[in-house]
């Protein structure tokens, strides 16, 4: 199975994509091998932004919408053809800017689509601008003097939305990222994946985050929507990672 295209790829040298992808193209082998999803029945789809070039190296089904806007068009695949296996990437300038709410009704419906988030801070594509979830004081093309505004907690988002999959990875621990995303095209919701990305060239990050990421003990009870909560608001001296919410409700399309 050859699941990369001859697409020549063109992310900065040692960018942390190449894990994103690398952790992707894992688990879609994995599920097939398994004879859990068959590849003709996958579908991808991408935003604006380095994480969009992803569809590019991908022999896969794809779709690149416009900027922010790749959740509703997945989700009109997903309607139309409900045998389908829709998963979107997003960066976080196209996610929680661009497409914010676009993200909270695909929760709220919990219609049956994975979306995975490369979230390194910045819009790396054109250079540097802060978005959503940069810390303040983040200082970009757009803000040499410092960010002035407070980032804000996508996960936290997500579980107030009512999405019925919730976790965090780190782009640079691939094999945990690569079941973790096999776990989130398993279950039947919709599934969010915020992956922590650094960007190397732009907004490294890395020393930061190796000191402070921990995994979560995955053989827990994962309905726990208070513990989900807890969880999700620690941030600062500790980043958790792993599953933190998952529960089984009727999606959107399951009308009788």
């Amino acid at each position: 199975m050859n699941l990369l295209t001859q697409t020549k790829n063109t992310w900065c040298p040692g960018c942390t994509n190449f894990g994103i992808l690398a952790a992707f193209k894992g688990a879609i082998e994995d599920l097939v091998k398994n004879n859990e999803i068959k590849t003709e029945e996958v579908v991808v789809g991408s935003g604006i932004g380095c994480h969009g070039k992803i569809s590019d190296y991908l022999n896969l089904n794809s779709f690149c919408g416009l900027h922010g806007r790749i959740v509703p068009v997945l989700s009109g695949a997903k309607i139309a053809n409900p045998n389908l296996k829709v998963i979107a990437f997003e960066g976080d300038g196209d996610a929680y800017a661009e497409g914010i709410e676009h993200l909270v009704h695909a929760a709220k419906r919990n219609i049956d689509l994975t979306l995975i988030v490369h979230d390194n801070q910045t819009f790396a594509l054109t250079t540097g601008q802060f978005t959503p979830t940069s810390p303040k004081g983040f200082k970009g093309k757009s803000t040499p003097e410092g960010s002035p505004e407070e980032p804000f907690n996508p996960l936290f988002l997500m579980l107030s939305a009512g999405a019925t999959f919730i976790a965090r990875s780190y782009a640079l621990e691939v094999k945990k990222t690569q079941e973790i995303i096999k776990e989130a095209i398993r279950h039947k919701g919709f599934s969010f994946i915020e992956i922590i990305q650094p960007c190397l060239s732009l907004n490294d990050t890395r020393d930061h985050y190796q000191k402070r990421i921990y995994w979560l003990n995955e053989s827990r009870q994962k309905d726990n929507i208070d513990f989900a909560f807890e969880k999700i608001r620690e941030w600062n001296d500790k980043v958790p990672l792993g599953i933190f919410y998952q529960i089984n409700k009727k999606t959107y399309g399951d009308f009788n």
